[in-house]
C-alpha cells in the first residue's frame, strides 16, 4: 500500500524548472506526508534521526489542549458577558460553537499570509518549503484577542515573517522569535486592538456609552437552524445588554488599580488557575500549558533549564518587589504572579524557540533566569503595559548570542588555564 501511494505521488510530481511554485506546494505536502530517507545526524540531531517538519509538529500537537480550551473560553466569556449561561458548562454547544467561530478565522488567515509568503520565498530560491511556519503560525493565533480585526492580524504576520524571518535568510536564521514579533507589531502599531479592558471579551459593542452584544450573523442562523432541530437553546438575534458592572478587567489590569485584594473582588484564584477568565486565547488555562510543557519536555523538543531557570527568575525578582512594597502591584505575593497572566504559555512555547534562545546549557539558565526577571520588572513597574514576557523575551532574544560567547569563551579560558596548568607540573 505504502508503494503504491509513493508512486503515486512520484507520479504526479510536477516539474521543478517548468513549475516552481506547484513543485514547492508538491514538496511541502510530500515531506509532511512521508518520513525521509534521510534525517539529519550529528548536526542539529546529535541523538536522533528526528526531521524538523515532525519536531514542528510535536510542538503543535502539545499546543492542542490550548487550542480546545481557549476556543471554549472565548465563548464562554462572551455569555458571562451577557449574563447567559455563566456556569463553565452551561449552554456548552452554544460557546463551543461561538468560539470556533472567532477562532477559525484567525488561524485561516494566519496561515494564508504566513505560509503563502514561505511558499512564495520557497519557489523563488528553487527549494523546498521551510517548515518554521509550522510553530509560528500555530502561536499566533494563541496570543491575539479574539475580535482582532482580520486585516490588523495579515499586517502583523506579514511583517513578521517578511521582516523578522526572511530578512534575514529564512527558517533558523531568524534573531527574534516570530510570534512574538506578529504581537508586537499589533501592539505599537495598534494598541487600542490589544491593550486594555474591552479587548479579551469577543462580540461585545459600545452603543451610546453601554457595552451591548453584537448582532449574531448568518453562520449563527445556520447554527440556530441545527440547535432548534435537536431541542437545543439557540444564540437568538443578539445585541442583548451587557451586565452592568463587568468590565472585562484582567486580573494584571485590576492588580495595578488595587493589589491583590482588587483581584480577588472579581476573580478567585481557581479562576485563574484554570483560566475561565478574560485574556489572549490560549495563555489562560495554566494546568493545560503545563502539560503541554510537558510533552514537550518529555519529548526533548523543548529545553528544561529554561522553563525552570524562568521560573527561579519570576520568583527571585517578585520576592524583592514584595520586600519594597511601595504600590499595591509590588505587594502582591510573589506566587500568585504566576496564576495572572501568561507567564506559562510564554514560558513553554515562546522563551523555548530553539532558533532564538540561547544555545549552551549554562547559557539557557541564564537565559531564561533573566527573562523571568525582566518580565516582572515589565509587568509591575510599567504601567503602560501590565504584562511583561513579550518584550522580555524579544529582549532577551538579543542578547542571547552575547551570551552563548561569553559563556564558551568562558569555557576556553578555563581550558586554557587547566591545559597551562599541567604543562607547567610536567
Amino acid at each position: 500500500m505504502k508503494q503504491s501511494l509513493l508512486k503515486f505521488f512520484h507520479k504526479i510530481e510536477p516539474d521543478k524548472k517548468k513549475s516552481p511554485f506547484l513543485h514547492t506546494l508538491y514538496d511541502g505536502f510530500f515531506t509532511f506526508a512521508f518520513a525521509p530517507n534521510i534525517t539529519t545526524k550529528g548536526g542539529v540531531h546529535i541523538r536522533d534521526g528526528m526531521d524538523l517538519k515532525r519536531q514542528m509538529v510535536h510542538v503543535v500537537l502539545a499546543l492542542q489542549l490550548c487550542y480546545l480550551f481557549g476556543t471554549y473560553n472565548i465563548g464562554h466569556q462572551h455569555f458571562v458577558a451577557l449574563g447567559e449561561y455563566t456556569g463553565f458548562l452551561q449552554g456548552v454547544h452554544l460557546k463551543l460553537i461561538y468560539g470556533l467561530i472567532k477562532i477559525l478565522p484567525i488561524f485561516v488567515v494566519t496561515h494564508v499570509v504566513g505560509l503563502g509568503i514561505e511558499f512564495y520565498y520557497a519557489a523563488k530560491k528553487g527549494h523546498g518549503i521551510e517548515e518554521g511556519f509550522l510553530v509560528s503560525g500555530a502561536l499566533i493565533p494563541l496570543i491575539m484577542p479574539p475580535d482582532l480585526p482580520l486585516w490588523i492580524l495579515a499586517l502583523s504576520v506579514a511583517f513578521a515573517v517578511w521582516i523578522g524571518k526572511e530578512a534575514f535568510g529564512g527558517t533558523g536564521m531568524n534573531v527574534l522569535n516570530i510570534a512574538l514579533l506578529a504581537r508586537v507589531f499589533v501592539f505599537f502599531a495598534y494598541p487600542t486592538y490589544i491593550s486594555g479592558d474591552d479587548v479579551w471579551i469577543a462580540g461585545i459593542d459600545k452603543v451610546d456609552g453601554a457595552y451591548v452584544g453584537q448582532e449574531y450573523g448568518w453562520i449563527y442562523g445556520v447554527f440556530d437552524w441545527i440547535f432548534s432541530g435537536l431541542g437545543l437553546d439557540t444564540f437568538g438575534a443578539g445585541r442583548m445588554a451587557v451586565v452592568d458592572g463587568y468590565s472585562g478587567a484582567t486580573p494584571l489590569s485590576l492588580a495595578f488599580q488595587g493589589g491583590w485584594e482588587k483581584v480577588t473582588e472579581t476573580y478567585s484564584a481557581g479562576q485563574m488557575l484554570w483560566g475561565t477568565i478574560p485574556g489572549s486565547v490560549g495563555e489562560t488555562s495554566k494546568p493545560l500549558i503545563v502539560l503541554g510543557a510537558l510533552f514537550l519536555i518529555f519529548t526533548k523538543i523543548a529545553d528544561w533549564r529554561i522553563m525552570v531557570s524562568m521560573v527561579l527568575g519570576a520568583a527571585f525578582m517578585g520576592i524583592l518587589l514584595n520586600l519594597w512594597d511601595v504600590t499595591p502591584f509590588m505587594a502582591v505575593p510573589w506566587y500568585y504572579h504566576f496564576y495572572m497572566g501568561s507567564f506559562f504559555f510564554a514560558m513553554a512555547y515562546m522563551a523555548t524557540d530553539p532558533v532564538t534562545a540561547a544555545g549552551t546549557p549554562t547559557g539557557k539558565w541564564i537565559y531564561g533566569f533573566l527573562i523571568g526577571v525582566i518580565g516582572i520588572i515589565i509587568r509591575v513597574l510599567n504601567k503602560a503595559y501590565p504584562e511583561g514576557w513579550m518584550l522580555a523575551i524579544l529582549f532577551m532574544n538579543v542578547f542571547a548570542p552575547l551570551i552563548d560567547y561569553y559563556v564558551v569563551q568562558a569555557n576556553i579560558n578555563r581550558r586554557a588555564k587547566r591545559a597551562q596548568a599541567l604543562k607547567a607540573g610536567v
